[in-house]
């Protein structure tokens, strides 16, 4: 009988392991993952790489990342004012934001009051949807105003300069979905330039 007992004790001890831990062993794998990242000035010319107000990578656990700088002035490449970043994720949501302020490039060949950027990836049904957009203040290049609002606008400068503006790049897919928005990219010879840019990205549980 003393057999009998032992091996239904070990028996009950068995199961309540099982139901305490399976539940929360596929809870675990179920999270909802998260990616993000903010960088208010990306440039590489001449021999010199910069990556300013950068966050860095979001946990997949989520969190929330945030960095500034007063100012910044490279002579003949990039001066600006008030470069922050910001990137989180949590519950069902991921967002990224970045901005700049007094904004030149190029020895003023762009130029700006306000240059930023948001991107958001959220969760919805276990289904994946991702948004973003750009805001620019008294935008100028080459001595001329540009006023933008549709995304992925890009202009043909002298020298073989070339200015996106609003640039966007966006994968949802199923329970999947990653939106990166570029406030401003401008690329040519030896130059790629990145001004206010926000990556958001997230996996549905």
């Amino acid at each position: 009988m003393q057999m009998n007992a032992k091996k239904t004790s070990t028996l009950a001890i068995c199961l309540t392991a099982i139901l305490a831990f399976g539940p929360v062993a596929s809870f675990a794998q179920a999270s909802t993952t998260f990616s993000g990242q903010a960088v208010a000035l990306r440039a590489s010319a001449a021999g010199i790489s910069l990556a300013l107000s950068d966050t860095g990578p979001l946990s997949a656990s989520g969190g929330n990342l945030k960095t500034s700088l007063a100012s910044v002035n490279v002579l003949g490449l990039v001066s600006a004012d008030v470069l922050s970043s910001a990137t989180s994720g949590s519950g069902t949501s991921s967002q990224s934001q970045s901005s700049v302020h007094n904004l030149s490039l190029l020895g003023g060949l762009v130029a700006a009051d306000l240059v930023k950027s948001n991107s958001s990836a959220t969760c919805s049904g276990g289904q994946a949807a991702v948004t973003g957009n750009s805001e620019l203040v008294g935008l100028v290049v080459a001595g001329q105003p540009v006023l933008v609002s549709n995304p992925n606008v890009a202009l043909s400068l002298p020298g073989g300069i070339s200015v996106i503006v609003n640039e966007q790049t966006s994968s949802p897919s199923g329970n999947t979905g990653a939106m990166t928005v570029n406030a401003l990219h401008v690329t040519g010879p030896s130059i790629d330039i990145v001004v206010a840019s926000a990556h958001s990205d997230i996996t549905c549980a």
